[in-house]
């Protein structure tokens, strides 16, 4: 565990804070945080979509509520009669797959396939980002920190575009 606060649930919305590692275990299961468990809404759903981001080399995991709402989001900026809309909308519904954490212990198994696409053999982050959760190889997430230059770059030119 990376620090000690690590999510917050505000009318509905949930937001995930911190990061945790977790280790493959033999059977290709992951322990899912319990500080991103436990901040889940009571009776709520505890399925999530899981799915290879499409620009990092990382998994998205979204509270299955999150997932219909972005997925619809996504879905209404396309137009069914155009051919490269549809597939697009094929591609980013690929890959994908529906998890949930066992009650006792938290575990969850995702595809080899996806663990695979994304490096991890048996170290991964789980990084809360927000309204999801992003899970990285270990080395892979440690690798794709940016320098504080680029960081204050990157902040300095998205100050300009208000």
């Amino acid at each position: 565990m990376f620090g000690i606060f690590a999510a917050i649930s505000f009318q509905k919305m949930t937001y995930f804070i911190d990061e945790y590692i977790s280790k493959l275990d033999d059977k290709g299961r992951l322990v899912m945080p319990s500080a991103f468990r436990n901040v889940m809404p009571e009776g709520s759903d505890m399925r999530f979509v899981v799915r290879k981001d499409i620009f990092a080399d990382c998994l998205e995991m979204y509270p299955i509520e999150a997932w219909a709402k972005q997925s619809r989001e996504v879905e209404d900026r396309l137009d069914k009669f155009n051919k490269d809309h549809m597939l697009f909308w094929r591609e980013y519904m690929r890959n994908r797959t529906l998890v949930e954490p066992d009650a006792k212990f938290g575990r969850i198994t995702i595809p080899p396939r996806l663990l695979e696409a994304i490096g991890v053999t048996k170290e991964v982050v789980f990084f809360g980002n927000d309204y999801k959760i992003e899970i990285w190889a270990r080395e892979k997430y440690e690798a794709s920190a940016i320098s504080e230059e680029q960081y204050l770059e990157i902040a300095g030119k998205l100050s300009q575009q208000r």
